[in-house]
């Protein structure tokens, strides 16, 4: 377990970062001036919404602190490679959808670490883990901003190549994510279990609550249905690899992931059975 959290973690975070790049170009990061409002919306129910609405659910279902912690990690982390391809799939502003990741992935960098370092301190008080701000937010730019500026590079300079490993990296990168997610679920069985009634629930909760508010305030501000299901799929599904890999980070263990994982490592399930009816819904209907 050892070497799962100081080599394969942080490798197939990197990884996944990268095949989220190859599909990028710098034409999805101009798309941002070129239309401000959808993407400020988007930007916003990510970045304000989402937290407070995990602080509210965290408070209400009595989460542990430990899982409560990893709660906000899950919130504070940025959408990913899964919430593109649900866009695709639910028809939505596909371009819209990756400006999104990619921005918020960049901001997440100097966000998630001073957040995760608030979080800590408001659920645990003083069992609560120190938080390198400074190195934690390093980690986290060597293994998403590089990999994913090296993905969009070789893109912009290799387009045929890139497309031809595309397909490939994207089913490397899923096979990554089940492994990751397996691994925080074993390494915490008995958490997972003791907490499985109040965590589940208050997952899905989120979940439901997210792609609703995602939705409804799009659909308020006059954006056209393509726009409102991207920015709720954005709004309600987060990069689950990279809130498991936060709670490693801030963890001072090596023999297990640690508690603050676990909802990361939920969420990567439900996220699904929440997310699914609703792409299905929007398939079609423009």
């Amino acid at each position: 377990m050892g070497l799962l959290l100081s080599v394969f973690l942080p490798l197939s975070l990197a990884v996944i970062m990268f095949s989220l790049g190859i599909g990028l170009t710098l034409a999805d990061f101009r798309r941002v001036g070129a239309r401000p409002f959808a993407f400020g919306v988007g930007a916003a129910n990510q970045m304000v919404l989402l937290p407070i609405v995990a602080l509210a659910i965290a408070i209400l279902f009595g989460l542990p602190g430990e899982l409560a912690l990893g709660l906000m990690i899950l919130a504070f982390c940025p959408g990913g490679v899964t919430s593109n391809i649900l866009t695709k799939f639910a028809e939505g502003d596909v371009a819209l959808s990756i400006s999104l990741t990619a921005v918020i992935s960049l901001v997440s960098i100097l966000t998630v670490p001073l957040l995760v370092a608030w979080s800590a301190g408001y659920f645990m008080g003083l069992e609560a883990p120190d938080v390198d701000v400074t190195a934690l937010g390093f980690s986290m730019f060597l293994i998403t901003a590089v990999p994913v500026a090296l993905g969009v590079a070789l893109r912009h300079f290799a387009p045929s190549f890139s497309a031809s490993i595309e397909p490939w990296l994207s089913r490397i990168a899923t096979v990554l994510f089940v492994v990751i997610v397996v691994g925080a679920l074993a390494s915490n069985w008995r958490i997972f279990i003791e907490n499985l009634p109040r965590l589940g629930p208050s997952l899905v909760v989120l979940n439901v609550i997210l792609l609703a508010a995602g939705w409804l305030s799009a659909k308020t501000l006059s954006l056209n249905g393509q726009e409102a299901t991207a920015i709720a799929i954005e709004t309600g599904t987060q990069n689950a690899t990279l809130g498991i890999t936060v709670g490693s980070l801030i963890a001072e263990q090596a023999t297990g992931l640690p508690p603050f994982s676990l909802p990361s490592g939920v969420y990567g399930i439900t996220m699904y059975l929440v997310s699914l009816p609703f792409v299905f819904w929007r398939r079609g209907q423009g």
